[in-house]
């Protein structure tokens, strides 16, 4: 496959004071849509799969359509592992050919996230993949793994520090307010965390939870120090939302290609939104 490590990514627009996009992919359809989006706005690119949706899909069946996709685009492109449960499975993408990464410690105690961390950076780093991983909980739904809001923890600033320093990570993903899925009202981002974080350990800093987000909270974000912005449900509700306009006006329409081909130029139109206020336009 035509990747590269993600860290190659965040570096230049940590450099550079600009995000790049973690957009999911969950079937076919979301990764033509994202990649032709991408290779349209000249922008790099993270592919990812959280671990539900490489199940789902199949590794082998991942991987053979990420082949395909970047076979020969213009563009730079990693593909990253979603909030990885478990050394195990994140050593799995890796053999498997994933450039990136992520171990999701952050549901345990300090202690333990840098120590189990600290393996997958290892093992990862011996082979040249990419790891993100992430300090404090967020809140909502990702895969089958629900938080309740009571018990979202926003990231300390000196243990970010300090769980950098001893795990040796590429990205750190911070929770300043945002929650994965859908959101029940507005969310209230932390800024001044973001901004005290971003100047105690200058590297690349990753906000999951976009879906939703107003886009001027995501550019203020942006402009503070994200260097990688997670999308998902955004883009489920655009794929899910265009077949139901297509079903309203025929309920006789029975061939995937007439709702799943508009569904994905559905999924390609937010793509372009997303990069465009990403600030990654260009920057391929």
């Amino acid at each position: 496959m035509n990747l590269v490590p993600m860290a190659e990514i965040l570096n230049k627009a940590h450099k550079e004071n600009y995000a790049v996009g973690g957009f999911n992919i969950n079937n076919m359809e979301f990764l033509q849509g994202i990649i032709w989006a991408a290779e349209e706005m000249d922008s790099p690119l993270i592919l990812q799969t959280s671990e539900g949706a490489a199940k789902y899909i199949g590794m082998d069946y991942v991987i053979g359509m990420v082949d395909a996709a970047t076979k020969n685009t213009h563009i730079p492109v990693a593909l990253h592992l979603d909030h990885g449960g478990s050394f195990e499975f994140c050593m799995k993408c890796i053999r498997n050919g994933y450039s990136s990464v992520m171990f999701d410690g952050s549901h345990y105690p300090l202690e333990e996230n840098i120590k189990l961390t600290k393996e997958v950076v290892k093992a990862a780093h011996a082979v040249g993949v990419s790891v993100e991983a992430e300090l404090g909980k967020l809140g909502g739904t990702e895969d089958n793994v629900s938080v309740d809001a009571k018990d979202a923890t926003f990231t300390v600033p000196e243990e970010a520090v300090r769980f950098v320093e001893e795990t040796g990570v590429d990205a750190l993903a911070i929770a300043i307010g945002t929650a994965h899925g859908v959101y029940s009202g507005d969310p209230e981002l932390d800024f001044e965390r973001l901004k005290t974080i971003k100047g105690k350990i200058d590297m690349p800093v990753v906000l999951h939870g976009a879906s939703g987000v107003p886009e001027a909270d995501v550019k203020k974000a942006v402009s503070l120090g994200i260097n990688k912005v997670n999308v998902n449900t955004d883009f489920q509700q655009a794929f899910t939302g265009k077949i139901r306009e297509i079903f309203a006006e025929d309920s006789g329409v029975y061939d995937p290609r007439k709702y799943c081909g508009p569904g994905r130029e559905a999924i390609k139109d937010k793509v372009i939104e997303k990069i465009t206020f990403l600030g990654s336009n260009g920057k391929a």
